[in-house]
């Protein structure tokens, strides 16, 4: 019988995709770990390869099709024996999802959870939306007939529900003068705010799945966790002196260290000089880890991705550094895999190297906190014997979930990165 091939779920978060390019034409055969196609998440494009064996019978979704949601067909595959003119036959049911290997291997299966019945409209007629969304709306008490959706035909995902606040139901009709007065929206609509600019010359730029996602996750980021801010500045002479020496020594080997490199070091030997720190909010709890995993911001066209290195305080310097440009080059090309920017305690962004002073990034949950790094700039200070002398002083500020890490334990892993930085060669003891 004729098996449908379903959109995967390619992460544990991936609602709906893009299929970016057919590798395979209608009547080509296919074994088990052929690749098919490439598949565009929110995050990078992936190659789906075949479980089955067969012949394509028939290709259901065109090269360059968004908004494709999970488990909807994508192709048919033809087993021995059957032609083009079974396919009207095959049952709609019991569909065959064509799950890649290596998700089957990394991914846990997720744990049953009772979805919501589907919703309907004030007239009675059905609203299509998402298992998932569902489960968000049913857990924050929101109305899905007053979501607008993003998904395709109008299906509302998760992105819709994960940024909307409960809507405070309508008052009853009164003849007083109340009843007449406008109210203001919480925030104006895509049209109202296009209004705005009727006769002025602009262009309007559709949201890919990336960016859709990093509104939705830092909005909710923003609103949902209690942030605090620790800034320090951290003395960088010492640094420069012993990378530059470093440098000179690896230099027959091809390897470079950066300023960067050093910086991840230092916060994760922190994270294990002041353990209680090294922990993410988990819901209603917190997950203490035991290995430094730190994630890095890598801007990319369009958005940016936060690779994680893992156990980085069990690595050298130089494996740190050979580690962090494969994944920024695989960052850049979109070709990382979920299970290589998802997860870590901490992460890093650094804009010292656009020539930004200091800034307050906001943290990427479920990290406990994120560094934002500035440049290093030549600055005049006050020595230990009070005379007045020049020195490269880095600004670095941390922001910190509170529900995980409090002021005084978020000062101590400050203190302990900044300690690492100052005198570089203890990272190497």
């Amino acid at each position: 019988m004729p098996i449908e091939i379903l959109m995967p779920a390619l992460s544990p978060t991936m609602e709906e995709g893009t299929l970016a390019k057919w590798l395979v034409n209608e009547g080509d055969t296919v074994n088990s770990g052929d690749v098919m196609c490439e598949i565009e998440t929110d995050k990078a494009t992936m190659e789906f390869e075949a479980v089955d064996e067969g012949v394509i019978g028939k290709i259901l979704i065109g090269e360059g099709t968004e908004g494709v949601a999970v488990n909807t067909a994508i192709a048919v595959l033809l087993e021995d024996g059957e032609s083009v003119d079974d396919i009207g036959a095959a049952p709609a049911a019991p569909a065959k999802a064509q799950e890649p290997a290596q998700l089957a291997e990394t991914a846990p299966a997720p744990a049953a959870t009772p979805t919501p019945a589907a919703p309907k409209s004030g007239d009675g007629t059905r609203l299509f939306a998402s298992p998932l969304a569902r489960r968000i709306a049913a857990a924050k008490g929101l109305d899905l007939s007053q979501i607008k959706g993003s998904g395709p035909h109008g299906r509302i995902v998760k992105a819709d529900v994960e940024g909307a606040t409960q809507a405070a139901p309508a008052p009853q009709a009164t003849a007083t003068a109340e009843a007449g007065k406008p109210t203001l929206a919480s925030s104006p609509g895509a049209d109202a705010i296009a209004k705005m600019y009727e006769g002025r010359d602009y262009e309007d730029v559709s949201l890919d799945g990336m960016r859709k996602t990093i509104a939705a996750r830092l909005t909710d980021a923003k609103q949902s966790i209690p942030h605090f801010y620790l800034r320090r500045d951290i003395h960088l002479d010492a640094l420069l002196k012993f990378r530059s020496e470093l440098n000179k020594q690896l230099e027959p080997r091809g390897v470079k260290l950066s300023v960067n490199d050093f910086i991840i070091k230092a916060c994760a030997l922190a994270l294990q000089q002041v353990p209680d720190a090294n922990a993410v909010w988990a819901g209603d709890r917190m997950l203490k880890l035991k290995p430094s995993d730190v994630a890095v911001a890598v801007a990319i066209e369009g958005g940016l991705f936060t690779p994680v290195l893992k156990d980085a305080d069990m690595k050298s310097l130089s494996a740190l550094s050979t580690e962090m440009k494969d994944l920024a080059t695989r960052a850049r090309d979109r070709k990382l895999a979920p299970h290589e920017y998802q997860g870590g305690s901490f992460a890093i962004s650094n804009l010292g190297m656009m020539g930004i002073d200091n800034f307050d990034a906001v943290i990427n949950p479920p990290h406990g906190a994120i560094l934002a790094v500035g440049a290093g700039v030549k600055k005049p200070v006050v020595n230990a014997q009070g005379d007045i002398v020049a020195a490269t002083i880095m600004s670095v500020t941390m922001s910190v979930d509170h529900r995980v890490i409090d002021g005084a334990l978020g000062a101590e892993l400050l203190a302990a990165i900044k300690a690492n930085l100052e005198v570089p060669m203890t990272m190497l003891a």
